[in-house]
């Protein structure tokens, strides 16, 4: 399956997926002008990989900010990391958040409380 790779931009997380290590990535600020537009790439790839997924996916979500729409399509990402873990694979999803934001911590923790996949809160200490 072929990994879906995007650049970030100033709007835009990097989006790094790659099924044949199980270890997928978004990373940035995420306020694309159109979020489901950017988002729906990776929900539909997620579906392929809901086919064959490996024992472990590993996802490192490490935003800076995101703004209202991205977090309905962020969850929406989950949902499907969700019924993947449903299976008889395991998902881990790690939480990045700046040791001083509070707010990025609080997100963490919302989806944490929707979505039943274990999630890791890592605090970044510079």
């Amino acid at each position: 399956m072929e990994a879906i790779t995007f650049e970030g931009t100033a709007k835009t997380p990097t989006v790094k997926f790659d099924a044949s290590n199980g270890v997928f990535e978004i990373k940035g600020r995420s306020i694309p002008e159109n979020s489901i537009e950017f988002y729906k790439p990776l929900v539909d790839w997620l579906d392929e990989y809901a086919k064959g997924p490996l024992d472990l996916t590993q996802v490192n979500v490490q935003l800076e900010y995101f703004n209202t729409s991205s977090s309905k399509c962020i969850l929406d990402v989950f949902k499907k990391l969700e019924n993947i873990h449903k299976g008889k694979s395991e998902v881990i999803i790690n939480w990045y958040y700046e040791e001083d934001d509070e707010d990025m911590l609080e997100a963490g923790e919302d989806y944490e409380s929707i979505i039943r996949v274990p999630f890791k809160m890592i605090e970044i200490v510079e």
